[in-house]
């Protein structure tokens, strides 16, 4: 996963190899461990020793956000957008830059990243979407948060994972259960919209979603260097 543009270079550090990755932190949270490297321009977080987003190109991010954007019932104003995982910040900046959002909450569970957007290198991407008095940020475990909590969204973004079938840790897994996809529906308002970001199209998840009782199932693609497309997966709840 990647980026818009490239970070200025970081004076305090040494003149280093495209090719070769520096770490800036690593931490040891609740669910694993986390890294944050930078590769010469770009930044890369790396969760429990699987890569898991860095900011090289954003597309893909970005089209999450306006393909849920542009699914939703004509006329709605002011619509809710929950982002589920704060990741390099793309989705969000995305999100900041649209004026006809409304309220922006970001669910992220590792302090860490949160920490690198707030106070670290990664302020430079996300800082004025941070500031954007409709932006905010719980710090929580989305699965959890989408199973306790009350508020309903126009919009769920998902990307905590490289996709429905290679999640970062087991636990996530719940999440493209039928359960876990109750639970994005209960999350939404009549007419919202789920948009799931993949590394690789599923078949099998747009069944799921389907079998969940979603409408208008459909996966939109973005290509990439490698030959599977970066995907978002789309799936509306019936008014």
């Amino acid at each position: 996963m990647s980026a818009t543009t490239a970070p200025e270079p970081r004076e305090s550090l040494p003149v280093r190899s495209p090719g070769t990755p520096v770490v800036l932190d690593r931490r040891e949270g609740p669910f694993g461990e986390v890294v944050l490297r930078e590769r010469g321009e770009h930044f890369e977080i790396i969760a429990n020793g699987c890569f898991l987003m860095d900011t090289s190109d954003g597309r893909s991010e970005r089209l999450l956000i306006d393909v849920a954007l542009a699914s939703l019932p004509a006329g709605r104003t002011s619509p809710s957008v929950l982002i589920g995982g704060l990741g390099v910040g793309f989705s969000l900046v995305r999100a900041a830059e649209e004026e006809r959002w409304g309220r922006i909450v970001v669910v992220e569970r590792e302090q860490a990243i949160v920490d690198w957007h707030r106070e670290g290198p990664l302020d430079r991407i996300s800082g004025a979407a941070l500031a954007d008095p409709r932006t905010g940020i719980l710090h929580t475990d989305l699965v959890t948060h989408l199973r306790t909590s009350t508020e309903r969204y126009d919009a769920l973004c998902l990307d905590i994972d490289n996709g429905p079938d290679w999640t970062v840790t087991e636990s996530n897994e719940s999440l493209y259960s039928p359960a876990g996809l109750a639970h994005c529906r209960d999350r939404l308002t009549p007419g919202g919209v789920l948009a799931v970001w993949s590394a690789q199209p599923s078949s099998a998840f747009e069944q799921a979603l389907r079998n969940a009782g979603f409408s208008g199932v459909r996966t939109e693609e973005v290509a990439v260097a490698r030959r599977v497309p970066d995907v978002v997966h789309l799936a509306l709840r019936a008014g």
